[in-house]
């Protein structure tokens, strides 16, 4: 468990550190990605990019534990 935890974490500090150049490749605006404006506020749900994300991890992850 604690191990998993780690590597979450790691995961999102790189991911954190990588978001500028994630967001050229057009991670963020797909889609399906929710943008709600208004004078001051602003509602942002990605849905298609957190999707894309989940089954990337995935993939990663079960590729590793075989």
């Amino acid at each position: 468990m604690s191990r998993a935890l780690i590597v979450i974490a790691i995961i999102l500090v790189v991911m954190g550190a990588l978001w500028p150049w994630l967001q050229k490749t057009g991670l963020g605006r797909l889609p399906g990605d929710v943008v709600v404006e208004k004078e001051n506020f602003r509602l942002y749900i990605p849905i298609t990019s957190a999707i894309i994300i989940s089954v990337v991890l995935s993939v990663l992850l079960w590729f590793f534990r075989r």
